[in-house]
């Protein structure tokens, strides 16, 4: 798939991954995302590219990503973000979409100041059918997946049977990753979309991409650049906010600025 990014990420030098995470790990990170139209981010790769380097993988800088979050029947983890409580959580199955490897299950936390900790492991019980965008909803995590997010969740305290958890919500788009500075990730994810699992409606926002600066705390100088340029950090959530986007029924107040502004011009399916 060709882009609007394609050329300026193409002039910028690799970085491979695994030098990527030696300096760039970053499972404990402050996050902040931004809403930018293609010409707003490729202003911000002509301004980085002499001190930025891109993700390079079997000469790929671009990459599909799909994820399939879990919530209980009551939207446990959707209502604990929105309403703000300390000890919200996400479980998502996550599978890169251009190479063969292990699909993850991942659960992210609220950690202290407002950091974001992500703990994960490669799971082999997820039908290959879900890095395809077919989702049974009857499927069910199976004991040692079960077993490792009871865990991570336990240690933070959050009570949760487990056994709840069923695919509620789909997302995808293509990821490019950048290394602007020493302990500083930027993703750029375009053409993100969803999928309510089992209600056979989508959400689309071909125009957006989202930019995501990942940094152990203090504002980086990918964010200093963007708040020069009149961009400020958007409160919004892949899963939440998409969740939103496609359920109206529930409490959304916290991402209604979002839901009025960019994403009132997604397209529905």
């Amino acid at each position: 798939m060709t882009t609007v990014l394609d050329t300026p990420v193409d002039a910028l030098a690799p970085i491979a991954l695994e030098e990527l995470n030696e300096r760039a790990a970053l499972q404990t990170r402050v996050d902040r995302k931004y809403l930018l139209r293609p010409d707003a981010v490729t202003a911000l790769l002509d301004a980085v590219a002499p001190v930025a380097r891109v993700l390079e993988i079997g000469g790929r800088r671009r990459f599909g990503y799909r994820s399939v979050y879990l919530d209980t029947a009551l939207w446990d983890s959707y209502h604990a973000a929105a309403t703000g409580r300390r000890r919200r959580f996400k479980v998502r199955l996550r599978s890169y979409l251009d190479h063969d490897g292990p699909q993850w299950i991942e659960v992210k936390l609220r950690g202290p100041r407002a950091t974001t900790v992500k703990h994960r492991r490669a799971v082999t019980d997820v039908p290959r059918a879900f890095a395809d965008g077919s989702v049974d909803g009857a499927w069910r995590l199976d004991e040692d997946s079960a077993g490792f997010v009871a865990g991570v969740l336990a240690a933070a305290r959050v009570d949760l049977d487990v056994s709840a958890l069923r695919p509620v919500l789909t997302t995808s788009y293509r990821r490019t990753t950048l290394l602007v500075e020493p302990g500083c990730r930027v993703t750029i994810d375009t053409h993100p979309s969803w999928s309510l699992v089992g209600a056979g409606r989508g959400f689309a926002l071909p125009g957006i991409a989202i930019v995501e600066t990942k940094s152990a705390g203090s504002a980086s100088t990918v964010d200093m650049l963007l708040w020069s340029r009149g961009h400020r950090p958007a409160r919004i959530s892949k899963y939440c906010t998409g969740l939103a986007a496609l359920v109206p029924e529930l409490r959304a107040n916290r991402w209604q600025p979002v839901l009025r502004g960019y994403f009132s011009e997604g397209s529905t399916s």
